[in-house]
């Protein structure tokens, strides 16, 4: 085999934490990552407020975890003088202000360092992770700034080729960890054969005592009705969510997903009961790509995502996280979705705007509120409107705009009942139904730049009633009185949360430096904008909160 030893300049870190700040502080390649940030600045495309590699492009985020009072990133990296994926590192005290830190993991034996997942023990870290070329690798750290990482047996413990030769009749690709009275689990993500020859979504369960040797036992998912042929289960993340579970995985043909469902640990198997998507369409151009999630310390999930670029000359930066998003069970069938972390903490210059009428088939433009790293937390209550549309990165004359669109109670039926326990999905006697709403963000006129590419209409879908609720209105209401939106615009992105529970996200990028206003609309009927506050956004990378 080449010499796969990595040319990135490795360094070594004293154990103790005060030793390790003195010595981060005359790192010469934290010193060339503040460079190169303060230089990519320039970009007008490169957002303030989301995380991006301080040189060269990322990839996947890996690993995300909470140790020691710290959240901990990890992504795969590209170093200009080896640009193999080694993993980059960065460390956060509220999910929003990001340190870098040197490079964490590097390859060799492995061709490059591919994604995986940490788990947190007393004691120690271990992360693992997919090995180019030779198997999954376990590295374990200790130290509080996770710095300096060590790799089990020196190569993979779960390797692409048995000793005698033959290949596991399992895939040996991206994996995650987790930890049962004592026996430790892995996922190996992949796919297998379904419907036609195409393949499936596949995620394959081994089991080890000392994490060096791994038993396989079987696909682990049972009842997916939920993902499509083509889908495959790249980046397997498998955490408990209130009283059940959740399995996150990446799609190479449809981005990010879900599926929830129960963990039926006798038989090692997980009962998938409903699955949805993060990514509303292709994983590319533009949109959401691999998850890395690990629990919030409540019950819920923390997961971030990279974000895919959109420009067809791609930059060698453009690949961006997500803001990182809480999950958690609104009741046995319901996944909420809302913004974490402090990002409050980045708001600056403040603009509200009460109560106002929006005239049906009339664009009504704020013109005090303006901007290309903006929050916007917009009240709306849609009356009788067809469809509530609120425009961002809007040049004066429209030529540029990314629209976001509401389409109440035009979206898909569903049925349950009332027990004493609230209400339940229908059987025969006699259901209930609620229909739910979409969410749109169309990019077809977010630029006039050629070379982009532009993404169809990305929508997303949700219900407004929970199964679970004891308490409801008769006939129960198809859409909620107010739609309520948190929409985050950074440069080239924009995130919307729709009623903590859904939402949309895509790159945009705009040519025109006057392509910075917001309007309303409402189609069909008059609605009534409740209230819309707006907040300019500080960058992450200036002068922060944290401290060491």
């Amino acid at each position: 085999m080449d010499d796969t030893t990595s040319k990135v300049p490795k360094y070594r870190f004293s154990a103790a934490p005060a030793e390790q700040l003195r010595e981060l502080a005359s790192n010469p390649m934290l010193a060339r990552f503040a460079e190169s940030r303060e230089r990519l600045s320039e970009d007008p495309h490169r957002p303030a407020y989301h995380f991006v590699s301080p040189e060269g492009n990322l990839n996947d985020p890996n690993g995300l975890c909470f140790w020691q009072g710290r959240w901990h990133l990890f992504y795969q990296g590209y170093p200009p003088e080896d640009p193999r994926q080694h993993w980059g590192h960065a460390v956060s005290d509220d999910l929003i202000h990001w340190r870098d830190l040197p490079y964490a993991i590097y390859p060799s034996p492995e061709e490059a360092c591919f994604s995986g997942a940490t788990l947190v023990e007393d004691g120690r870290v271990l992360a693992m992770y997919h090995g180019l070329g030779v198997g999954n690798m376990i590295a374990t750290s200790t130290d509080r700034l996770l710095l300096n990482w060590e790799k089990l047996t020196g190569g993979p413990v779960m390797p692409m080729v048995n000793r005698d030769g033959s290949t596991p009749p399992y895939n040996v690709f991206d994996p995650c960890i987790w930890r049962i009275d004592g026996t430790y689990y892995s996922l190996s993500g992949g796919k297998q054969t379904g419907p036609g020859g195409g393949w499936v979504r596949g995620d394959f369960l081994l089991r080890s005592q000392d994490l060096c040797t791994w038993e396989p036992r079987h696909e682990f998912v049972e009842g997916d009705r939920f993902t499509m042929v083509g889908d495959d289960g790249a980046c397997p993340y498998f955490w408990p969510i209130g009283n059940r579970h959740m399995l996150l995985f990446f799609s190479h043909q449809s981005g990010g997903q879900y599926l929830l469902g129960d963990y039926d640990i006798a038989r090692e198997k997980f009962v998938a009961t409903s699955g949805d998507r993060f990514n509303f369409g292709p994983a590319w151009p533009s949109g959401v790509h691999a998850p890395s999630a690990t629990p919030d310390g409540r019950g819920g999930l923390i997961v971030i995502f990279n974000m895919n670029a959109g420009k067809v000359d791609d930059p060698a930066w453009d690949q961006v996280m997500s803001l990182p998003r809480r999950l958690s069970l609104i009741d046995p069938y319901t996944v909420g979705v809302e913004v974490a972390g402090d990002i409050e903490s980045l708001r600056h210059g403040h603009i509200h705007v009460g109560p106002t009428t929006l005239p049906a088939n009339s664009e009504v433009a704020f013109d005090r509120v303006r901007g290309n790293t903006l929050e916007l937390v917009a009240e709306i209550n849609p009356g009788d409107a067809s469809v509530i549309e609120l425009d961002v990165l809007r040049s004066p004359g429209g030529e540029e705009r990314t629209r976001i669109l509401y389409f109440p109670a035009t979206g898909w039926t569903r049925y349950f009942r009332d027990t004493k326990e609230g209400r339940v999905p229908a059987d025969d006697s006699g259901p209930i139904t609620e229909t739910g709403s979409f969410v749109t963000i169309d990019t077809t006129y977010s630029t006039t730049l050629p070379h982009i590419g532009i993404r169809a209409p990305e929508t997303g879908h949700l219900f407004t009633q929970e199964f679970g609720q004891r308490t409801w209105t008769w006939p129960p209401p198809s859409m909620p009185t107010h739609l309520k939106l948190r929409v985050f615009i950074d440069r080239s992105i924009v995130e919307v949360f729709v009623n903590d529970r859904l939402c949309v996200a895509e790159r945009v990028y705009p040519g025109r430096r006057d392509s910075r206003g917001v309007s309303l609309r409402a189609q069909g009927a008059d609605a009534q904008l409740v209230s819309l506050d707006a907040w300019q956004m500080s960058s992450i990378y200036g002068d922060s909160p944290q401290g060491w």
